[in-house]
């Protein structure tokens, strides 16, 4: 895939100082990407965190407040959120 991203002003002088021969990075294209694994990484933890925090209130309810779901019905609810 190949992108094509116009960056003026501020964002623009901002990401030039991270790129070169002072920045962290060789070119614009290494910063972006570096920038894509880290966003893709933070949306894995965010739902992980959420996988978690289901579990552990499911886990912490008494055993009556549980109820039987069949496998259509948690592919279903999954699918809205």
């Amino acid at each position: 895939m190949t992108l094509n991203v116009r960056v003026s002003g501020a964002l623009g002088e901002f990401v030039a100082r991270n790129v070169g021969n002072d920045g962290a990075y060789e070119n614009v294209s290494e910063y972006v990407r570096d920038l894509i694994r880290r966003d893709r990484e933070r949306a894995e933890a965010e739902g992980f965190e959420r996988l978690k925090a289901e579990l552990t209130a499911a886990f912490a309810a008494p055993e009556s407040a549980y109820q039987p779901l069949d496998a259509e019905t948690i592919i279903a609810r999954n699918a809205r959120n």
